[in-house]
């Protein structure tokens, strides 16, 4: 009887991946030192983006477009992923500014930006501002949703 095993990222090539990633961006950064955050967060954008919106095509695909899977999919699982991450780095230590930055800014604000705003009310409410995490998050996707609405009915009187 055989196991059905998960594979395990190998460290050695996840390692290798970094630090190329590293070098391309200290190669940049050599001309000029105040290009190398903004770099780490295109570099994790890209890939971001693309990830989001092949979710989105898929989802499409599968289920139809009577309602956004795709972007639903994306917020709950860069939730999850930005709630991973942020966690491991902060209890393992990540000191590479540039790896929080490609992976938190860059891939999960391109691919979401819920994933930030769920950290955000997460460490208000944490810190112990209940009552401002609960009204961040509420006036978020209220006032997000009228603002949407606000700039849709401009766009249709001015073009």
């Amino acid at each position: 009887m055989s196991s059905c095993r998960t594979p395990t990222p190998n460290p050695k090539i996840v390692n290798h991946w970094w630090n190329f990633i590293d070098r391309a961006i200290a190669a940049v950064a050599l001309k000029d030192p105040g290009l190398r955050a903004p770099l780490a967060v295109c570099l994790g954008a890209i890939p971001g983006a693309l990830s989001r919106y092949y979710l989105a095509v898929w989802c499409q695909r599968w289920w139809g477009t009577d309602f956004p899977f795709g972007t639903f999919f994306a917020n709950l699982s860069g939730a999850f992923l930005m709630g991973l991450f942020v966690t491991f780095a902060l209890e393992r230590a990540i000191a590479s500014p540039d790896l929080r930055l490609l992976v938190a800014v860059g891939f999960l604000g391109s691919y979401t930006t819920f994933s930030s705003y769920a950290l955000e009310t997460s460490a208000l409410w944490h810190a112990g501002a209940r009552v401002t995490a609960i009204g961040y998050g509420l006036s978020s996707a209220i006032l997000g949703l009228v603002g949407l609405e606000i700039g849709s009915w401009l766009a249709k009187r001015l073009f």
